[in-house]
């Protein structure tokens, strides 16, 4: 066996390249890209120098990493879902997220229809419209749980072009949003709707110890097991949603809430996952994505742009006050994180719980809105 092909090589340099990532967000390029599309592009720089295998020659460790490690990794994440403590985000928090996730499908829903872009992406666009739905909802738990469901991260290259483009548009529209109340101001007035401050505890902060171990790897190999068993008894039922439905339902369970380690775990089978998606990416495909590229841009942009003006007209008749929908947009597109720094930047500290908690409703929503966006296309 040629030693580029060896799972325990492949497998030791795939783990080294989510170190090398992890370490590489602390430069100041490397933090603007992040750690998922650094060990994309890392990856794939490796796999096209012929260091380990690409798609063309992909080994059994590849497909079994699709198989089961990226599943688990979306359980693993699920983990953290609290839906009991959601409430303390408030009514105006919660409401106006809700708004944003249907703006989110009214607007990828949209954005088909006026662009049809399945003339350029074939049958993989109702996916894709699917995996935009579920990250511009709650993030990219949802995104990779509606890509593992139809196979769609075996299309290396169009898998990490996808990426690509979200990131694109989620940058800008952190832009957007920043500068969404100032500009809104100027035509309509708004009122700060009043939010009770919380005290913020650190999430998933403490080490992983061997008795949360024991119960975490338990949990999630049970779970992938009863997910498997029922999709063979109802095979329009996917797997993945399964489980993720099973993770969110275990997580409203004080004790495996208190489990340490979860969300960690989670995001470093994320990791791998998407070392592997890297290595699919070769250059000699790339050429191909040139049209699709542009449509694929074309498509995320115009639903997040659509999802913002729905959320600005409909939330402004509920709460009109622009901090807090942009605030709300950025959970939506962006995530808790980019949520987060919005509230800090608005000097809305009371905001930066609810938008934790608003976050962590988007990751119980998201995979289902994509699936049902999938099903209606």
């Amino acid at each position: 066996m040629n030693i580029t092909e060896n799972p325990f090589y492949v497998l030791s340099v795939l783990c080294l390249l989510v170190i090398l990532s992890v370490y590489a967000t602390k430069t100041k390029f490397g933090k603007k890209l992040g750690a998922a599309l650094l060990v994309i592009l890392f990856t794939a720089v490796i796999a096209n120098i012929g260091l380990i295998p690409s798609a063309s020659n992909s080994i059994p460790l590849y497909k079994g990493i699709f198989t089961y490690v990226a599943p688990l990794s979306i359980f693993y994440l699920l983990l953290g879902v609290n839906l009991n403590s959601i409430k303390k985000a408030g009514a105006p928090m919660i409401v106006t997220f809700l708004i944003g996730s249907l703006a989110t499908t009214l607007g990828v829903l949209g954005a088909w229809y006026l662009l049809s872009p399945e003339n350029v992406l074939g049958e993989e666009g109702r996916v894709i419209a699917g995996m935009l739905t579920g990250t511009y909802t709650g993030g990219s738990v949802n995104f990779n749980a509606v890509a593992l469901a139809y196979n769609f991260q075996e299309q290396g290259i169009l898998y990490a072009g996808t990426i690509a483009v979200d990131n694109v548009v989620t940058t800008l529209w952190i832009i957007v949003t920043l500068s969404m109340p100032v500009v809104l101001r100027s035509f309509w007035n708004d009122k700060k709707v009043k939010t009770k401050s919380a005290e913020i505890k650190a999430e998933d902060s403490e080490s992983m110890d061997f008795r949360s171990f024991m119960w975490l790897a338990f949990l999630g190999i049970f779970s992938f097991y009863i997910s498997e068993l029922l999709s063979g008894v109802l095979p329009q039922l996917p797997s993945i949603l399964t489980l993720s439905t099973l993770g969110i339902l275990l997580a409203q369970f004080r004790f495996v809430r208190h489990l340490k380690g979860g969300h960690f775990l989670g995001l470093y089978l994320v990791y791998l996952f998407l070392a592997v998606i890297g290595a699919y990416c070769e250059v000699s495909s790339v050429i191909q994505l040139k049209e699709i590229g542009i449509t694929l841009l074309w498509f995320a942009t115009l639903s997040v742009v659509i999802h913002g003006i729905l959320l600005i007209i409909i939330g402004g008749l509920f709460y009109r006050d622009w901090e807090l929908l942009a605030i709300v947009s950025q959970a939506n597109i962006g995530g808790g994180t980019t949520a987060i720094a919005l509230a800090e930047t608005f000097h809305r500290k009371e905001l930066i719980l609810p938008a934790i908690l608003v976050g962590t409703l988007g990751n119980a929503l998201g995979t289902y809105l994509g699936f049902m966006v999938v099903a209606l296309l």
